[in-house]
């Protein structure tokens, strides 16, 4: 750990905006703990700690419960990642967002002796040690929620018995699923509960709360087909432009991963400047196109709305990007075959509600199918995200009730 940390201050020192960001932020930290626990009183507080955005957006609907039905409580929200932090440090729902002080042995006993703690509570693959052993030797309620375990992972190794310990650290670890909490069962971890992924709690709120986009509703209006292509990169938007060349019918609401003018300019010369960009899109211009290009973040889980089928990018990459978004709204999936780390996906392709490719042919031949079959999948998605719902209620009801 300690070589890590100083991987990432060497980063910092030569430049590296990310790196900078998080060891000039996780240097303030304790300071910042310390000030505001003296103005705490007899108050005591709700740590949570999220990697990033993500990891985040599955704690959010817990954060929002607690606020709602016990508004005194005071909440304390840590990021590792400069992506969470710098997108959510002003979230009004909790009372302090700040970066997690790099987990050496000094930071962890500060940062526990300092807080007043009523619980710690850690979110899918967060296992810092030095916080984790801190936490126990000071008998803080510790939980760890939203946790998926595979075999491969390094608990599991031959060599892994010693992290393997530090999940006995947890009072309370609660799975996404009954493979985790058989896994987990084989190593003589019992003090696990499956409650299911608490985004399929926060993706239904999205959709409650889907905003009306006007230029989205004229574009999308009366026309029989309709791709949502959300987090594309360079590889996914290529197979998009090869297919629609031979698929006039086809319109293509295009949400790039990136949106800087890099990427734009190589969307602009990939389809031939034969698109409109959302910024640069009025009720009078958007007839003049069938694709339309997304310039600005924010969006996307209210655009899915009006598709007939989504593509989700990424997928050919590190791995595909958030699929719940679309499939919340009954539609059909399509991705690339960098997927098996999501049991959300697996999920949809075990439900015959989503599909997956490899190369271009499978892609033309899924985007098809998908589109033959809207119906039929559409409703398959629909149903495999409401049944997968309630996490949300099982985990507050235990760790705040």
């Amino acid at each position: 750990m300690n070589i890590y940390f100083w991987i990432l201050r060497l980063a910092a020192l030569f430049g590296h905006h990310k790196a900078k960001l998080l060891v000039r932020g996780q240097k303030t930290s304790i300071k910042t703990i310390r000030q505001w626990a003296e103005t705490l009183g007899d108050a005591r507080v709700v740590w949570i700690h999220v990697a990033s955005v993500g990891e985040f957006e599955q704690v959010r609907p817990i954060i929002e419960r607690v606020r709602k039905n016990q508004p005194k409580r005071k909440l304390l929200l840590t990021f590792f990642s400069p992506s969470g932090y710098e997108v959510r440090k002003d979230y009004p729902l909790v009372d302090k967002v700040l970066y997690l002080p790099f987990a050496t042995r000094r930071n962890a006993k500060k940062w526990v002796k300092y807080l007043p703690l009523e619980m710690a509570i850690f979110v899918k693959y967060e296992f810092w040690p030095a916080y984790l052993k801190r936490l126990k030797k000071q008998q803080v309620p510790t939980y760890l929620i939203s946790a998926i375990f595979r075999s491969n992972q390094l608990f599991f190794k031959p060599w892994g018995r010693g992290y393997r310990r530090l999940l006995h650290c947890f009072n309370h670890i609660y799975v996404q699923d009954l493979a985790s909490q058989q896994l987990l069962g084989k190593y003589k971890i019992k003090h696990a509960t499956v409650a299911g992924d608490t985004r399929f709690d926060r993706v239904t709120e999205i959709k409650q709360q889907a905003k009306e986009l006007p230029i989205l509703e004229g574009f999308t209006l009366n026309a029989p087909k309709v791709i949502v292509a959300g987090s594309t990169w360079p590889v996914d938007e290529k197979y998009l432009v090869k297919y629609l060349a031979t698929r006039p019918d086809i319109k293509l609401v295009l949400a790039p991963h990136e949106i800087h003018e890099s990427h734009l300019h190589q969307i602009f010369q990939l389809f031939e400047g034969r698109y409109i960009r959302y910024t640069e899109a009025t009720p009078l211009n958007i007839d003049k196109t069938r694709i339309l290009v997304v310039d600005t973040i924010g969006l996307l889980s209210s655009i899915y709305r009006y598709g007939h089928v989504a593509y989700i990018g990424g997928g050919f990459g590190v791995s595909i990007h958030n699929t719940l978004e679309a499939a919340v709204y009954g539609m059909p999936v399509v991705f690339g075959p960098k997927w098996q780390k999501f049991r959300e996906a697996r999920g949809l392709l075990q439900a015959e509600a989503a599909l997956t490719v490899r190369n271009y042919k499978e892609f033309e031949q899924a985007l098809d199918t998908a589109f033959a079959n809207q119906q039929k999948m559409g409703e398959r998605a629909n149903q495999y995200v409401q049944n997968e719902c309630g996490a949300t209620d099982l985990i507050y009801q235990a760790l705040f009730h």
